[in-house]
Formats: C-alpha cells, sequence, structure tokens
C-alpha cells in the first residue's frame, strides 16, 4: 500500500463520515470506492475507530489550516466571522455534506474514545479561534468573547443542519443573516 491509497482511503472515509456520521465509515464499501480490498485498510489503519480518529484530526487539520488563511488574508476580524461561516456553507454546497464533527456529536456517546477526543479538539480549536477573532474586534473580555464564540459556532453549525435536512443553502444564508441582525454575528 503506497501514500495514495491511504490518502483515498482518509478521504472516502471523510466523505461517507459526512453524509452518514461515524457508522457511515464501513471498510467494505471504502475499500470498494478506493478500488482495494476489504482487508487492505487495515494496513494503515488497525481498526474503525483508527480511521476514523485518523479522519477527524485530518479534518481539524485541514480546517485549522483554512482558519490560518482567514486570519492571514483578512485584516478585519468582522470578515474574517462572514469567511468561517462560509466554511460551514461549502459543505452544502458539496454534496449537502454535514460538518463532521457536528455528524459525529451527535453520535457522542456512541463514540470511542479516540474518536471523541478529535472531535472535542475540532470543537474547542473552532471556538477558541473564534473567540480570538472577537477578541480582536473589541466584542467584550475573554469571557464574553468565549461565550459568544461558542454561540457562534453553534448557531452556524445548527444553521448548516437545518439547512441539509431541507437542502436548501438559501436556508443556511438566512438564518446567518438573521445572525446578524440580532447581533449575534458581526455583520
Amino acid at each position: 500500500m503506497n501514500e495514495n491509497a491511504r490518502e483515498a482511503i482518509l478521504a472516502a472515509a471523510k466523505s461517507a463520515a459526512q453524509l452518514h456520521g461515524y457508522n457511515g465509515i464501513n471498510f467494505r464499501n471504502i475499500a470498494e470506492e478506493v478500488g482495494i480490498k476489504n482487508a487492505s485498510i487495515y494496513y494503515h489503519f488497525p481498526s474503525k475507530a483508527g480511521l476514523a480518529a485518523a479522519v477527524a484530526e485530518r479534518y481539524w487539520q485541514d480546517t485549522r489550516r483554512v482558519l490560518e488563511g482567514i486570519r492571514a488574508g483578512n485584516t478585519d476580524p468582522k470578515e474574517c466571522v462572514q469567511l468561517y461561516a462560509a466554511i460551514f456553507r461549502t459543505s452544502l454546497q458539496d454534496g449537502n455534506k454535514l460538518c463532521l464533527s457536528s455528524f459525529m456529536a451527535a453520535e457522542y456517546e456512541d463514540l470511542p474514545d479516540e474518536v471523541s477526543r478529535e472531535i472535542r479538539t475540532f470543537v474547542d480549536g473552532n471556538v477558541t479561534w473564534l473567540a480570538q477573532v472577537l477578541a480582536d474586534a473589541g466584542t467584550g473580555g475573554t469571557q464574553e468573547c468565549e461565550r459568544r464564540a461558542l454561540a457562534i459556532y453553534t448557531a452556524v453549525a445548527g444553521a448548516q443542519l437545518i439547512a441539509r435536512t431541507r437542502a436548501d443553502v438559501s436556508l443556511f444564508d438566512d438564518l446567518i443573516s438573521s445572525y446578524q441582525e440580532a447581533g449575534l454575528m458581526p455583520a
């Protein structure tokens, strides 16, 4: 097995998890999609939990790079928050997928510990990033920014979930606009 096969396995597992959650990670289906034998997946990932944890870790690392890029390319914190919401919108546009973390968080009690840790890392990383952006915008003290950041993360993830149930990206846009009008998100 080469690195290309490992990457293809991760990509197929990510897609499956974004569409069907942790239970959507099925070695047989992933092997078919990648074009390898089911048992070949074990060469890189010893278990379903190991594969799911690797997918969740990669998902956070990819998101972290996007967030760093947003901050590096935008001096206006309000614009950064707008671009943050666009990350979730992109998943909806890409086959009506849900944020991997949101989907797995709904299954939290049934997840193996190594997967749960990665989901918490994703949420904590997003909230920390948002809190820093809010602090840079001068929206309050540390605790206030952290509380608001968690509320923004939760609201954006919730908007994505509702828009997904209706397969309607415009609903996501409307909800984000309503958060801005209500003052939760900087406009």
